[in-house]
């Protein structure tokens, strides 16, 4: 059983129980918001005993609308090699890695987050861009981890890697942030010692990358990062915290137009994207469309 959000006949954001390739209202809880105001506890005692009938909807990402994705950076040994060889300021990455505080930043909204069969983007204005395969927690307003779903992480490297101040412009921008496809319930999920990492990218016909890791590669416990990320913080209608990626494609790989990302967690799912290029006047383009 996971938990998947879907927009329905009369609920734009509805919240079901999706068993055996079917999704179920579950009455007492009509949406992802509603589930993250409440205690793990509680919420657990409602899922486990809804009933509620079949419905039937265009499945979105698992996020409430009033939600933010985060993510946390250089959490694995391979993310701050890569870190490392990719910038100009190696020794920043060295420090972060070790250091108690972990590198947490805002990455998305609802409505910059795609979700599992949609496209990603790469920026026009960067000459290198690798996708980030995460694990991400569903975390609720009591700091608590409901559930685990997948994000793609998707980064500008060459501009983060020119400076690590360009970092809110290698991290969010349109298409640039993947999430789903559903939310496995934290007390369902595999162990985080169990829990594997798998990508790959195809490019037609072939597989041009492809590379696993483990959670338990992660060198802060996820109750740490938690912890860090509700400092002086607070987040009524829940958070998604992406953990960081223990996997990233060699410096000389360049991710083009038209290639398939697949990430598969295990005990979770697997999220696929397609990628396209971001144009720099985007923004002019909608609002031509718009007129």
């Amino acid at each position: 059983m996971q938990l998947a959000v879907i927009e329905s006949a009369g609920n734009p954001f509805a919240l079901t129980k999706f068993v055996d390739g079917k999704y179920f209202a579950i009455r007492e809880l009509p949406t992802l918001t509603a589930a993250l105001k409440i205690p793990l506890a509680e919420l657990r005692g409602i899922i486990d005993k809804s009933d509620g009938p079949e419905v039937t909807g265009r499945e979105l990402p698992p996020l409430a609308p009033e939600s933010e994705v985060w993510g946390a950076g250089v959490t694995y040994l391979r993310s701050r090699d890569a870190r490392k060889e990719e910038s100009g300021t190696p020794d920043v990455y060295q420090k972060v890695y070790e250091a108690d505080r972990p590198e947490l930043f805002f990455k998305a909204n609802f409505r910059r987050t795609v979700g599992n069969g949609d496209v990603i983007g790469k920026r026009a204005d960067c000459t290198s861009t690798v996708p980030e395969p995460e694990v991400a927690i569903v975390i609720n307003a009591f700091e608590e981890i409901v559930g685990f779903t997948i994000c793609n992480d998707v980064t500008s490297r060459s501009i983060e890697g020119a400076n690590p101040l360009y970092l809110p412009q290698a991290k969010s921008y349109l298409g640039s942030t993947a999430l789903g496809p559903r939310i496995t319930p934290s007390w369902l999920a595999p162990s985080h010692e169990k829990i594997t990492v798998e990508a790959q990218i195809k490019r037609g016909s072939d597989v041009v990358w492809s590379a696993s890791t483990a959670l338990s590669s992660l060198n802060k416990s996820l109750e740490h990062l938690v912890g860090y990320l509700f400092r002086c913080q607070t987040f009524p209608d829940g958070v998604i915290l992406s953990t960081g990626t223990g996997i990233i494609p060699p410096l000389d790989f360049i991710m083009q137009e038209g290639d398939i990302v697949t990430i598969e967690v295990g005990g979770v799912g697997t999220l696929e994207n397609e990628v396209i290029e971001i144009p720099l006047d985007i923004n002019r383009r909608f609002q031509k469309a718009l007129r």
